[in-house]
């Protein structure tokens, strides 16, 4: 680490963080800089928020601005189309925008004695980047152009490939490797600078996610240069952003993963690992082109789109298995001969509510057209990218709660219907009072098999609500074009669908939270990672593709040597050949946790991960802090 980078990590470090909106202003101002920390404002903010996508950087920074403003001008005055011709003159406006911000911005630099940002600034963003610090300054200022446009959750994508290319003319003109790697680690800084612009449930939900590596079509592996630089670059910042995912198959070798370990021994809560050899494939059967599925990423959780031509919404709406499963057990236990005539309401109770999200769900009613001109083909045909003009315009839903949904009806089949030690009225009765003076019928429920053990009484019936919920969701139409998609994941409904759920029978409380998206329910015993791994890959995950990680805590003690590391490497290695589509870990101690809740002010850079992103601990609210706590750490 430089001198230079030193001196603004510990700037960054003693910042104060607030997460709040910048407030819509009647001229552009420019803040204080740093370096890469762009601080300026827009005085225009088009409708409410919307992002979780990926932007096409690379076809912008390779153009510049002013070729971008001809090609919408031509295209304005070649269309008889009076509708188009307007909205052509939105996405014209909003970069004329950019552009006079961009060049106040530069004559400030100018008087501010910072020679190499103004000197990069004569040519960007007006013109193509040349350099790859030239292009760290478009992407830049494209990232916070695109966040004071009111679009939040705007993913980095592919980094280590749309780089690639100014990488690799720096180096043919003798720039260093070291001098690159200064410049990613300023430009990892950069962008942790502007949370005042981030719009989430915690500070560092922010959607900042950076992906890495990953496979061709030929199954020859993209991991590069700048892919490793950037994973040094995080291991020696130790900042939440950018949130690392790394793409990985059966062909990654094994130092890979090893160096990724080593971002876990860190306790950054990432990388997140997404396995191409399910993934690829999923996406196909959703109906993406190979081409694009091969190039795509994650949104700002794990959810699955595709950068460039991607106008996917894949979190519009939650399944809550948990209160599916309650709701069925009240209505319909009673009634029921076998444990397969109950399963079959839960089946249709799912499809139910597959039908209702189809037949009510709506798409994104406003438009953006400074996002529109970073997606493939609005500025040919004057569109907005949410209103036809984005390729794919599918619509993803969570499944919070899987595991809880399994582990009560696999405790019902063993309780009520074959060892017959509970009586359906019993169990009804019991779950209304919230278990109160019944922890004996409880603890019952709670001895049962449990995901996460290799068991198959449980594992079936997560398989079996997985197909039926898969089978009931993809493919089918939405309103925009585009089609559903169905996915493990949970985001923060772990919280907030739990909240309006009753007891279950599992064992757990009314209102209790869910594990975190696909992972095994908070305080279950199991026996170890390993039987954990096996339990969630017995699906087809090529099946419910939207994403939602297998999500693991383990104690930071089993990093403590190079051992522990290639142990915990070679049972990622062992997750991706079981054919798990997506995993997480956290490095986390629980006595640490529980300290720094008493003692903040002695932890102020400690990381987590939360559920698709890292934060700093002590500014996450109790409710999430308490969840990580009660997550299981496995000692390896």
């Amino acid at each position: 680490m430089t001198k230079d980078v030193e001196a603004l990590l510990k700037q960054l470090k003693g910042k104060e963080y607030k997460n709040c909106r910048v407030k819509e202003i009647e001229e552009p101002i420019i803040y204080p800089i740093d370096f890469f920390g762009f601080h300026i404002g827009s005085n225009r903010s088009y409708g409410k928020s919307c992002g979780n996508v990926t932007p096409n950087y690379k076809r912008v920074m390779t153009m510049g601005f002013d070729a971008l403003c001809k090609e919408l001008r031509d295209n304005i005055a070649a269309t008889d189309d009076e509708d188009k011709k307007a909205y052509g003159e939105r996405m014209l406006e909003s970069l004329y925008e950019c552009i006079a911000v961009c060049d106040k911005y530069r004559e400030t630099v100018k008087e501010q004695g910072n020679t190499r940002l103004y000197q990069a600034l004569l040519t960007v963003p007006h013109k193509p980047a040349t350099t790859f610090f030239e292009a760290c300054v478009f992407l830049k200022l494209c990232i916070y152009f695109l966040r004071i446009s009111n679009i939040d959750h705007i993913g980095l994508g592919r980094f280590d490939q749309y780089m690639y290319s100014f990488y690799q003319s720096d180096k043919a003109a003798g720039v260093t490797d070291e001098e690159i790697f200064e410049t990613i680690e300023a430009f990892f800084i950069s962008i942790n600078y502007d949370t005042d612009l981030y719009f989430g449930v915690q500070q560092g939900d922010n959607g900042q996610s950076l992906v890495l590596g990953g496979f061709d079509k030929e199954g020859n592996s993209m991991y590069n240069e700048l892919s490793d630089m950037c994973m040094d670059a995080s291991l020696e910042l130790n900042l939440i952003d950018p949130k690392i995912n790394l793409r990985v198959g059966k062909n990654t070798p094994r130092d890979i993963f090893i160096k990724a370990t080593h971002l876990t021994k860190k306790g950054l809560g990432f990388p997140q690992y997404c396995n191409d050899d399910v993934v690829v494939p999923g996406l196909v059967e959703l109906g993406y082109d190979i081409d694009d599925a091969i190039n795509y990423v994650v949104a700002a959780c794990w959810e699955y789109i595709i950068p460039g031509c991607g106008a996917d919404y894949p979190n519009i709406r939650t399944m809550n298995f948990p209160l599916i499963v309650s709701n069925v057990v009240k209505e319909k236990l009673r009634t029921c001969n076998s444990f397969e005539e109950l399963m079959q309401y839960v089946e249709q109770a799912i499809e139910n509510e597959c039908d209702h999200f189809v037949n009510t769900c709506r798409g994104v009613t406003i438009t953006t057209p400074l996002l529109s001109i970073f997606t493939d083909n609005c500025t040919r045909n004057l569109s907005d990218m949410w209103h036809g003009g984005a390729k794919y315009l599918n619509f993803g839903c969570h499944g919070a709660g899987i595991a809880n949904a399994a582990d009560a009806l696999c405790a019902i089949k063993i309780c009520v219907f074959e060892e017959k030690s509970i009586a359906p009225d019993r169990l009804i009765g019991v779950l209304e009072s919230n278990f109160e003076g019944n922890e004996d019928i409880r603890n019952l429920l709670r001895a049962c098999p449990k995901m996460g053990n290799n068991d198959d009484n449980a594992d079936d019936i997560a398989c079996r609500l997985m197909w039926c919920f898969s089978k009931s969701m993809n493919n089918r139409p939405n309103n925009i074009g585009g089609v559903w998609r169905a996915g493990t994941g949970s985001a923060m409904e772990y919280i907030k669908s739990a909240a309006k759920c009753p007891a279950t029978a599992d064992g757990r409380k009314a209102s209790e939270p869910y594990s975190s998206s696909f992972s095994p329910s908070l305080d279950v015993k199991t026996s170890g990672l390993l039987s954990i791994m096996q339990s969630f890959t017995k699906f087809d995950m090529t099946k419910i593709i939207n994403g939602g990680p297998l999500t693991l805590e383990i104690h930071d003690s089993v990093f403590r040597n190079d051992i522990g590391v290639e142990k915990i490497a070679q049972l990622v290695e062992a997750f991706i050949a079981l054919g798990g589509h997506q995993l997480q870990l956290n490095a986390i101690n629980r006595e640490t946790l529980l300290d720094a809740q008493k003692h903040p002010e002695q932890y102020p850079n400690l990381i987590v991960r939360v559920w698709g992103w890292s934060g700093y601990f002590n500014e996450l609210d109790t409710k999430y802090q308490n969840h990580i706590i009660r997550r299981c750490e496995y000692l390896g």
